[in-house]
Protein backbone atom coordinates (compact mmCIF):
# COMPACT_ATOMS: atom_id res chain seq x y z
CA UNK A 1 0.00 0.00 0.00
CA UNK A 2 2.82 2.43 0.76
CA UNK A 3 3.93 2.08 -2.88
CA UNK A 4 0.51 3.27 -4.01
CA UNK A 5 0.72 6.29 -1.72
CA UNK A 6 4.20 7.13 -3.00
CA UNK A 7 3.06 6.81 -6.60
CA UNK A 8 0.01 8.98 -5.98
CA UNK A 9 2.08 11.75 -4.39
CA UNK A 10 4.07 12.09 -7.58
CA UNK A 11 1.15 13.60 -9.46
CA UNK A 12 0.09 17.23 -9.34
CA UNK A 13 -3.53 16.36 -8.54
CA UNK A 14 -2.41 14.28 -5.56
CA UNK A 15 -0.98 17.41 -3.92
CA UNK A 16 -4.39 19.04 -4.02
CA UNK A 17 -5.93 15.98 -2.39
CA UNK A 18 -3.34 15.61 0.37
CA UNK A 19 -2.73 19.17 1.51
CA UNK A 20 -4.62 22.42 1.40
CA UNK A 21 -2.88 25.77 1.68
CA UNK A 22 -4.59 28.38 3.82
CA UNK A 23 -3.52 31.90 2.85
CA UNK A 24 -3.88 34.94 5.11
CA UNK A 25 -3.58 38.12 3.05
CA UNK A 26 -4.15 41.84 3.14
CA UNK A 27 -7.30 43.41 1.77
CA UNK A 28 -7.42 43.86 -2.01
CA UNK A 29 -3.84 42.70 -2.60
CA UNK A 30 -3.50 41.85 -6.30
CA UNK A 31 -0.18 39.98 -5.92
CA UNK A 32 -1.68 37.85 -3.12
CA UNK A 33 -4.57 36.97 -5.41
CA UNK A 34 -2.13 36.21 -8.25
CA UNK A 35 -0.11 33.84 -5.99
CA UNK A 36 -3.32 32.08 -4.92
CA UNK A 37 -4.36 31.66 -8.59
CA UNK A 38 -0.86 30.32 -9.37
CA UNK A 39 -1.12 27.74 -6.56
CA UNK A 40 -4.52 26.61 -7.82
CA UNK A 41 -3.11 26.30 -11.35
CA UNK A 42 -0.37 24.13 -9.83
CA UNK A 43 -3.01 21.78 -8.40
CA UNK A 44 -3.15 22.92 -4.78
CA UNK A 45 -6.42 23.40 -2.93
CA UNK A 46 -6.36 26.91 -1.43
CA UNK A 47 -8.50 28.65 1.15
CA UNK A 48 -8.03 32.32 1.93
CA UNK A 49 -8.89 34.97 4.47
CA UNK A 50 -8.25 38.69 4.77
CA UNK A 51 -6.74 40.37 7.80
CA UNK A 52 -6.20 44.08 8.18
CA UNK A 53 -2.95 45.87 9.06
CA UNK A 54 -1.73 44.94 12.51
CA UNK A 55 -3.88 41.79 12.59
CA UNK A 56 -1.94 40.46 9.59
CA UNK A 57 1.41 41.40 11.12
CA UNK A 58 0.40 39.81 14.44
CA UNK A 59 -0.52 36.60 12.62
CA UNK A 60 2.89 36.49 10.91
CA UNK A 61 4.60 36.88 14.26
CA UNK A 62 2.41 34.22 15.89
CA UNK A 63 3.27 31.61 13.25
CA UNK A 64 7.01 32.33 13.48
CA UNK A 65 7.84 34.51 10.49
CA UNK A 66 10.98 36.51 11.38
CA UNK A 67 10.82 40.26 10.74
CA UNK A 68 13.67 39.96 8.21
CA UNK A 69 11.67 37.51 6.06
CA UNK A 70 8.29 39.22 5.89
CA UNK A 71 6.41 39.54 2.62
CA UNK A 72 2.79 40.41 1.87
CA UNK A 73 0.88 37.15 2.53
CA UNK A 74 1.33 34.07 4.70
CA UNK A 75 0.26 30.54 3.83
CA UNK A 76 0.06 27.44 5.99
CA UNK A 77 0.29 23.86 4.74
CA UNK A 78 0.72 20.78 6.94
CA UNK A 79 1.95 22.97 9.84
CA UNK A 80 4.54 24.70 7.63
CA UNK A 81 4.57 28.45 7.01
CA UNK A 82 4.82 29.78 3.45
CA UNK A 83 5.73 33.46 3.59
CA UNK A 84 5.49 35.42 0.37
CA UNK A 85 5.74 34.28 -3.22
CA UNK A 86 7.06 30.74 -2.67
CA UNK A 87 7.20 28.64 -5.88
CA UNK A 88 5.16 25.44 -6.05
CA UNK A 89 8.28 23.31 -6.67
CA UNK A 90 9.70 24.44 -3.33
CA UNK A 91 6.43 23.71 -1.53
CA UNK A 92 6.41 20.19 -2.96
CA UNK A 93 10.05 19.70 -1.96
CA UNK A 94 9.27 20.94 1.57
CA UNK A 95 6.41 18.44 1.86
CA UNK A 96 8.59 15.62 0.54
CA UNK A 97 11.68 16.30 2.67
CA UNK A 98 9.77 17.39 5.79
CA UNK A 99 12.61 19.29 7.51
CA UNK A 100 12.32 20.24 11.19
CA UNK A 101 11.63 23.88 10.40
CA UNK A 102 8.97 26.59 10.57
CA UNK A 103 8.66 26.77 6.81
CA UNK A 104 9.73 28.72 3.73
CA UNK A 105 9.95 32.41 2.93
CA UNK A 106 10.60 34.58 -0.09
CA UNK A 107 11.41 37.87 1.67
CA UNK A 108 10.12 41.03 0.06
CA UNK A 109 8.34 40.82 -3.24
CA UNK A 110 10.89 39.96 -5.95
CA UNK A 111 9.75 40.69 -9.49
CA UNK A 112 9.11 37.53 -11.48
CA UNK A 113 8.45 35.29 -8.48
CA UNK A 114 5.05 33.54 -8.64
CA UNK A 115 2.36 36.22 -8.59
CA UNK A 116 4.82 39.09 -9.15
CA UNK A 117 5.06 39.44 -12.90
CA UNK A 118 6.36 37.28 -15.73
CA UNK A 119 8.92 34.65 -14.73
CA UNK A 120 10.91 35.21 -17.93
CA UNK A 121 11.69 38.74 -16.65
CA UNK A 122 12.41 37.77 -13.04
CA UNK A 123 15.06 39.23 -10.82
CA UNK A 124 17.27 36.87 -8.81
CA UNK A 125 15.83 35.74 -5.47
CA UNK A 126 16.23 33.11 -2.80
CA UNK A 127 13.74 30.91 -1.01
CA UNK A 128 14.73 30.71 2.65
CA UNK A 129 14.14 27.79 5.02
CA UNK A 130 13.05 29.28 8.35
CA UNK A 131 14.66 27.35 11.23
CA UNK A 132 12.91 26.89 14.58
CA UNK A 133 15.21 29.53 16.12
CA UNK A 134 14.13 32.08 13.49
CA UNK A 135 17.33 31.94 11.49
CA UNK A 136 17.29 31.17 7.80
CA UNK A 137 19.27 29.16 5.29
CA UNK A 138 18.95 29.16 1.53
CA UNK A 139 16.52 26.43 0.41
CA UNK A 140 16.73 27.29 -3.31
CA UNK A 141 17.94 30.07 -5.61
CA UNK A 142 16.36 31.52 -8.72
CA UNK A 143 18.68 33.32 -11.10
CA UNK A 144 17.81 36.52 -12.94
CA UNK A 145 16.23 35.95 -16.33
CA UNK A 146 15.39 39.49 -17.42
Amino acid sequence: MSGLVTAALGTTSAWAQTSAIHVVKGTGCECCNAWIAYLRDEGFSVTEEERYGTLLMTYKSEVGVPQSMISCHTGMIDSYVLEGHVPAADIRRLLTERPDAIGLAVPGMPYGSPGMGPEEEREAYEVMLIARDGSGTVFSRYEELG
